[in-house]
């Protein structure tokens, strides 16, 4: 839409792999005792990947989802686990992060997010959902952004990353 700043494909690919290294980090960098990580994000969405000057990705706001207010969390819905408890209770879990993560990749590849409008009129609500809908009735290249469609030689590219969004967040 207007004042969109598009984005070519190598800027989103390195975005992800930030945002995947971030995550991991999170997950894996404290550990107890018995070796299982301790820490969840809690709150992967696109607004908390920060961009600096230069274009680099930054992975923001770990670990505050657990002292906001009601209001914060009902915002963050379309990025929620199916097994999550609804809004307002905080919740946080690693399986959560995964699914949230690839909530933002596919919103990476199709340039849409939860809440955003379909040009029949319709909302996304759940974009893992409209996705694997519009994937079931083979128009695959129908999900991608049309900015992208641009750049040639990467459908292959796209594909796997669209499988690998699907993966994390398929419901359990």
């Amino acid at each position: 839409g207007p004042g969109r700043t598009p984005l070519e494909w190598a800027a989103r690919l390195r975005i992800a792999a930030v945002a995947a290294r971030g995550l991991a980090y999170i997950h894996h960098s404290g550990r107890r005792g018995s070796g299982t990580p301790k820490l969840a994000h809690g709150n992967i969405k696109r607004t908390n990947i920060l961009l600096d000057r230069f274009g680099v990705a930054r992975l923001a706001d770990c670990g505050l989802a657990q002292l906001t207010p009601a209001a914060a969390a009902a915002r963050s819905a379309g990025y929620r686990a199916p097994e999550a408890p609804p809004p307002p209770r905080p919740w946080a879990s690693h399986k959560g992060d995964v699914y949230a993560l690839g909530v933002v990749l596919l919103e990476l590849l199709t340039g849409r997010y939860p809440g955003s409008e379909l040009p029949n009129g319709g909302v996304v609500v759940e974009l893992p959902r409209w996705v694997q809908s519009v994937v079931r009735e083979e128009w695959t290249s129908e999900v991608f952004d049309l900015e992208l469609m641009k750049d040639k030689g990467i459908e292959e590219e796209m594909v796997a990353m669209l499988q690998l969004a699907l993966s994390c967040a398929a419901a359990a």
